[in-house]
């Protein structure tokens, strides 16, 4: 058995590519397969975010644990203090009896499985007009950070290129910040649910993303079906710097301004 770390205050994207790797990894290898929370001392539980709308990882159980044997841990690459790390082809030698621990969210992980990696993250269907586009917004804590949020003028490009396939597209701002989300997007409908949201960016045609693990998944399973667009921003962190912090952020079936 191999076991995948959730580390608790961790949010759904990053959840979800740690189980979706742990997983693919496990059925490359002919291994089973279970992950497990690490607290952060916190004290507080606060599980699998998808709960609601997507069927739950199987977690260890105290007897899992025991036949542990090693832990593996994606390599990192610092450059200048800065994480820029990739795929590691180091996991290809994990072995039966390992915990693994990394962000696995270069797409070398898990492509190779998209069929299974989909029926794994099935939800209900939901049905998107394809003359409106939604857009990933993503305040919070990130607005503190200037490396980390978006200009307002990333937003304006991708509204516009989008306008330019239809110039009747609609837009809905999906997001984890209402407040400022309205007052980046004063004329356009504010959702805050995370299981909409992600059901949104599954199955929408259209999308402009924000710097976020949580819309990967979604939109690279849409773009997989074909006949969809999805623009990301060109640095992913960093952004004030220019500098594209990590190398497996870049994803060939979106596009990038």
């Amino acid at each position: 058995m191999i076991i995948g770390y959730f580390y608790q205050g961790s949010g759904l994207g990053n959840q979800l590519h740690r189980y979706v790797a742990t997983r693919v990894l496990a059925l490359d290898k002919g291994y089973e397969w279970a992950m497990i929370y690490m607290p952060d001392g916190s004290g507080k539980e606060e599980g699998f975010k998808g709960k609601f709308f997507i069927e739950q990882p199987k977690l260890a159980t105290a007897n899992d644990l025991l036949f542990l044997s090693e832990r593996w841990e994606e390599k990192k690459n610092v450059e200048n203090g800065i994480d820029i790390r990739g795929y590691d082809p180091e996991i290809n030698f994990v072995k039966d009896g390992t915990l693994i621990d990394g962000e696995f969210q270069d797409e070398r992980y898990w492509a190779h499985r998209e069929k299974e990696v989909d029926e794994w993250l099935r939800v209900e269907p939901l049905d998107v007009p394809d003359d409106v586009c939604v857009i990933g917004f993503r305040g919070g804590e990130y607005s503190i950070y200037p490396d980390l949020f978006l200009p307002r003028k990333y937003w304006e490009k991708g509204i516009t290129m989008m306008k330019k396939i239809n110039p009747d597209m609609r837009f809905e701002i999906h997001t984890d910040d209402e407040v400022l989300a309205k007052q980046f997007f004063p004329d356009y409908k504010i959702i805050h649910d995370i299981g909409f949201n992600w059901r949104s960016m599954r199955f929408a045609k259209y999308a402009i993303i924000a710097n976020s693990s949580f819309y990967i998944l979604s939109r690279w399973l849409r773009q997989g079906e074909g006949e969809a667009l999805t623009i990301s921003p060109r640095f992913w962190a960093r952004r004030n710097i220019g500098i594209w912090a990590l190398p497996s952020n870049f994803y060939q079936r979106f596009i990038y301004i």
